[in-house]
């Protein structure tokens, strides 16, 4: 099973044609400790590529679990990667999903989900949950088509990365990926109570803004 075959047949639900290449994985799972206790959560996994660079990340440790809402790509992983808890589910349902598992918190949410292709009300709701279901030193990875960034759908959700983390940073350019891309890491989820997001966002603007090259957050290999 191909990524192609399953964006042809659901294009609003898979973000990509192929999958993510060897260093664009290694830029997105960067956050992930190396065999390390912790909890791993994958949103969008598709046909794997990144939940196999986190299994052998993790090397046998921790929990690692992917949730994915295509049925054949679920199963397929699933038959791939009997170690990881795939659940076929939305991505919305990251906090039932935690809940059903006895698990508090995640350490680490990546993210392969078509930003770009959601609304205003589906980013900020998916955004949300996932604050909601990271530890509070916890971090948020997810990338971006080079070619859509400057796009209002993909400045709208930079602006909703900014309003619910403490800090966001933008890696470098991955140009050998099909098509290139760019990784956002998020840290530490803003909770609820400390302001809307509209003051947030003015409390950012007040900041200087933060860039960091990915290959200082990819350790060596």
């Amino acid at each position: 099973m191909s990524i192609l075959s399953e964006f042809i047949r659901a294009p609003m639900t898979i973000g990509a044609v192929a999958a993510s290449g060897r260093e664009l994985t290694r830029a997105a799972i960067a956050p992930v400790p190396v065999g390390a206790d912790v909890v791993i959560v994958e949103l969008g996994p598709g046909t794997g590529a990144m939940t196999t660079a986190i299994e052998q990340r993790l090397a046998g440790r921790g929990r690692q679990l992917a949730i994915e809402v295509n049925a054949r790509l679920a199963r397929a992983l699933s038959t791939r990667h009997p170690a990881v808890a795939v659940v076929q589910a939305d991505a919305a349902e990251l906090g039932t999903v935690l809940t059903d598992r006895g698990i508090a918190h995640a350490d680490v949410v990546v993210s392969g989900l078509p930003w770009a292709a959601f609304g205003p009300q589906q980013q900020e709701h998916l955004l949300d949950t996932v604050v909601t279901g990271l530890s509070s030193d916890g971090v948020f990875t997810t990338f971006a088509y080079v070619h859509s960034r400057w796009t209002p759908a993909a400045r709208r959700f930079r602006r909703a990365l900014e309003a619910r983390f403490d800090e966001v940073l933008i890696g470098r350019t991955v140009w050998r990926n099909l098509p290139p891309a760019l990784v956002y890491y998020a840290r530490r989820p803003v909770r609820a109570g400390r302001g809307t997001v509209g003051d947030q966002l003015m409390t950012r603007s007040a900041r200087p803004r933060l860039r960091m090259s990915s290959s200082r957050l990819c350790p060596s290999t």
